[in-house]
């Protein structure tokens, strides 16, 4: 093969997997389960939907459509970990997505994009070592009325918060930070052992910064959810994330893992990216069904993910 149709054909590759990856990958919605034994010995199951990264823009009719047939699972409680927004007129969009879910038990965190919208920038950076990166906010977000929004339908703000909930008729003990990826995180204002009757003790955060990882593992917290990460949103078959946009391990970037002896950690890919970077590969979209289960019956999870398009049947 000569130089010039080797160097054609490459050029083609890449623009078919850049027109995947923006064109069809970014709106392949997946349902991602997992059953983790993470209750007190003898509780019953909890099923929690975990949604993060929305990225919402007015526009994304298909995301919102999406999103709202995830009441047709039933959740015993939803959690959002964050950077729902993506647009300052966006919050109506957010509501319309979540739909009938904001009338189950709900609580919530925020993220950097909640509070700020995205600039363009140079997809460079995200290789780059984090102290090498210059941060730049874009203009402020309507965060407050989106965390007005979720309060008046009933969902707790753990935002430096610890609550007491009700999942499945049981009594579930959380708690939450604000952004440790903006260094908004105040662990000092949650520290300490949770609700002794809770059969969870569930820890919440945008970003998965080891830092605040810890302290969830040494005060005892069972689960902790958090996002940020897109899974990478770039993945190498074989190899998987290049980066995690945070200090948290490459091969933490999505899904299930343990984090010390007793915590089970879940991060979560999220559902939407930067306008400025419309792009997944080999990392679709996703909510994710976590099916909680006693700690009696073992100590090991099990995952899988279901793709579905837009209006199609979640179950």
């Amino acid at each position: 093969m000569s130089a010039a149709r080797l160097a054609a054909g490459t050029v083609a590759l890449g623009a078919a997997t850049l027109g995947y990856a923006v064109g069809i990958e970014r709106r392949h919605w997946t349902l991602r389960k997992a059953e983790l034994p993470v209750l007190a010995p003898g509780a019953k199951p909890i099923r929690l939907l975990h949604i993060s990264d929305l990225h919402m823009m007015p526009g994304q009719k298909s995301k919102q459509r999406w999103v709202a047939a995830l009441a047709e699972l039933e959740p015993d409680l939803v959690v959002n970990t964050g950077d729902n927004l993506a647009h300052p007129q966006a919050v109506p969009s957010v509501l319309r997505a979540l739909g009938t879910l904001l009338d189950r038990p709900g609580m919530f965190v925020f993220g950097s994009n909640d509070y700020y919208a995205p600039k363009p920038k140079n997809p460079a950076r995200y290789l780059m070592p984090r102290g090498k990166k210059k941060r730049v906010h874009g203009r402020h977000l309507p965060w407050r009325d989106l965390r007005a929004a979720f309060v008046e339908h009933g969902w707790q703000d753990l935002t430096h918060a610890r609550r007491t909930v009700k999942a499945a008729g049981q009594p579930v003990f959380a708690a939450g930070l604000d952004d440790p990826h903006l260094r908004r995180d105040r662990y000092g204002e949650i520290a300490g052992p949770g609700d002794p009757d809770a059969v969870l003790r569930l820890g919440v955060t945008h970003s998965p910064e080891p830092r605040v990882l810890d302290p969830f593992a040494t005060d005892g917290y069972d689960l902790v959810l958090a996002g940020h990460t897109h899974g990478g949103q770039l993945r190498i078959p074989g190899i998987g994330a290049l980066v995690t946009n945070c200090e948290l391990d490459r091969s933490r970037a999505r899904g299930v893992s343990r984090w010390g002896a007793h915590m089970w950690l879940h991060v979560s890919a999220g559902l939407g990216t930067s306008p400025y970077a419309p792009a997944r590969f080999a990392c679709p979209p996703e909510a994710s069904l976590l099916t909680l289960v006693p700690r009696d019956g073992g100590d090991r999870a099990t995952t899988e993910q279901t793709r579905r398009k837009a209006g199609s049947p979640i179950r």
